[in-house]
């Protein structure tokens, strides 16, 4: 098939065996690759009631039919598997160099199962793959398994293109349940657990590296495609924001929007947003654009600190959702000291949105009284100690490595915590942006503004942002483009330009299959119902797809709230025109 390998590769950890088979045309032209592939694998392959910290649960890895060649945006790769952290339905994807390497391997998927009986390594190439103890690599932070991967783990072949390598680090090691796949470095299949199945499997790195390229249904018509698309591209508006600031914009337009989560979750702006914004940022450090490969977006932002007690400390960050973290629910004012925050959790594998909800979690429980740790907002030193207990899991950080359920719990402050399916909102509070709020609870991952990036049409007044009238109409178009998305594996940073018109364009010159908006959303609707069927067969139920009660309680000091009566208002609308029953299970 044009576009795809239609390989799958297994590999067997704990017998130390792989095997190649072939992938039926009829399963990609139903699902085509990514996302949509390794949903199908999951569900098929993945036992009913899985340990998600057991040998049963697969770890998949997958490219999507973009990867390798020269369409824009199409640098990613994303894992899939039964996420630690919520129990449910776990996917992350992340960009930079190494995609592209992973597809070089020949691959639509690697399927990775049962678990090493001590700290193991893979080199996947064409051929299959190669097991290598890693003992001496357990232990290691991510940027040194990184480099001792890529100096040790590559076959020597001068006719395979430059290799890639994914790690964990010692969170990951450590089972903890919001741990991250690190690669490039700084570039992160970041959230729902991914890394703590990595460790599980006692599988610290896989090097990945080969010669394929994937055979496309019109060479020449990609590349004509791919050239017009970058010079109209080049000229986008939102192109040339996100070169100039990246992600860090988005604190000075949450503030004025007042959706920016704060102070945990009690308050939707801050006072300090200006000393930790983009602007201020790029005007104090030594910052300038990053990009993946094929990519002229660049909203990576590459920076080294030049002043304060870290300086000199060079990083890709921080995103947004990073600033927000620590900057506006923990209300640390420096950005020095959040940008040190990014680095010590990269170093040790966290995903930050989930540690920093956590550690302001943690400062109320303090200022309640429900923890003697003397934490007070604005206080980096004590979230950075926190940070490290829960990447060794030592003190206080035992429990809070187990993710927020458990913590809440253990601290008694489970109406305070804020989260989905035992997953941490990012920082778009849905009181005020109330399509946000469908869009967490709807998430099969918990709390995600990924998955349908809801905010923007909200922000940019395409519909109002407290109506409540068309909003999962608008949603679901949205949600079902963007998981098209997920299938090729394309950036989202490009979700303005590759509209459904140009997604047939596209998806038609690389695959020939038919891509016709009614066809693509026929195929997100397949896959949708399939995440669905995996989180249903785990014990989801309509309670699941709710928000915390707080956020319907509490209003923002502003007066903005969202009720319960909006909420359950969106998902009645949400689930009708899903065609799920009101009970939120499958037709």
């Amino acid at each position: 098939m044009f576009g795809f390998y239609s390989r799958i590769l297994t590999v067997d950890l704990t017998n130390r065996k792989y095997s190649i088979e072939p992938l039926a045309p009829q399963l990609l032209e139903s699902v085509l690759g990514g996302k949509g592939l390794g949903t199908s694998l999951l569900v098929s392959l993945n036992p009913a009631g899985a340990d998600p910290l057991g040998p049963e649960n697969r770890l998949i890895f997958a490219t999507g039919p973009f990867c390798g060649g020269p369409v824009w945006g199409g640098s990613r790769y994303g894992v899939f598997t039964k996420s630690p952290l919520t129990g449910f339905y776990a996917e992350s994807y992340s960009g930079g160099k190494v995609p592209e390497a992973i597809d070089r391997a020949g691959f639509d998927a690697v399927v990775i199962e049962g678990a090493s009986d001590r700290p193991v390594a893979l080199t996947v190439h064409p051929g299959g793959c190669t097991f290598h103890d890693a003992s001496s690599m357990w232990g290691m932070e991510t940027y040194d398994a990184e480099r001792a991967a890529r100096a040790t783990l590559v076959v020597d072949r001068p006719d395979f293109g430059a290799p890639g390598a994914v790690v964990i680090g010692p969170a990951g090691e450590k089972l903890v349940r919001y741990a991250l796949i690190a690669n490039d470095y700084w570039r992160c299949a970041g959230r729902a657990g991914v890394g703590a199945v990595m460790g599980s499997k006692r599988l610290k790195a896989i090097v990945f590296q080969g010669d394929r390229k994937r055979e496309l249904a019109d060479p020449k018509g990609v590349r004509a495609y791919a050239s017009e698309f970058a010079k109209a591209g080049k000229e986008n508006k939102g192109v040339k924001a996100y070169k100039a600031y990246g992600t860090t914009m988005m604190v000075a337009l949450m503030n004025t929007a007042g959706a920016f989560p704060a102070k945990y979750w009690s308050q939707g702006t801050c006072d300090h947003w200006q000393k930790i914004s983009g602007e201020t940022f790029h005007k104090e450090h030594d910052v300038t654009p990053h990009a993946c490969l094929k990519c002229f977006m660049a909203c990576g932002r590459m920076a080294r600190l030049t002043k304060g007690r870290h300086e000199g400390l060079q990083l890709e960050g921080p995103e947004y959702e990073t600033i927000y973290a620590f900057g506006g629910l923990c209300m640390i004012e420096e950005m020095e000291e959040i940008v040190w925050l990014n680095d010590l959790c990269d170093r040790l594998g966290l995903d930050t949105i989930t540690a920093g909800n956590l550690c302001a979690l943690a400062i109320e429980a303090c200022l309640r009284g429900k923890l003697d740790l003397g934490l007070d907002y604005g206080d980096f030193e004590g979230v950075g100690r926190l940070i490290q207990n829960i990447a060794s899991r030592s003190g206080h950080g035992e429990i809070m490595a187990d993710g927020i359920i458990p913590t809440a719990e253990a601290w008694g402050l489970s109406d305070l915590a804020i989260h989905v399916k035992g997953m941490e909102p990012p920082g778009y509070d849905p009181r005020v942006l109330k399509g946000m709020g469908l869009a967490y609870g709807t998430s099969p991952r918990g709390a995600c503004h990924l998955r349908t990036t809801f905010y923007k049409p909200e922000l940019a007044g395409f519909i109002p942002a407290d109506a409540i009238e068309g909003k999962a109409e608008m949603l679901i178009d949205y949600e079902d483009r963007l998981t098209i998305f997920d299938t090729l594996i394309l950036c989202r940073f490009y979700r303005d330009m590759y509209t459904w018109e140009e997604l047939e364009k596209a998806i038609g010159l690389v695959t020939g299959l038919d891509a016709s908006k009614e066809e693509l959303r026929r195929k997100a609707a397949r896959i949708l119902n399939l995440t669905r069927e995996f989180n249903l067969r785990e014990g989801l139920t309509i309670k699941d797809d709710r928000l915390p009660g707080r956020l319907h309680r509490e209003a923002l000091p502003d007066g903005r709230g969202l009720t319960e009566a909006e909420m359950e208002t969106l998902l009645t609308d949400y689930y009708r025109l899903r065609g799920w029953k009101l009970d939120g299970s499958l037709a």
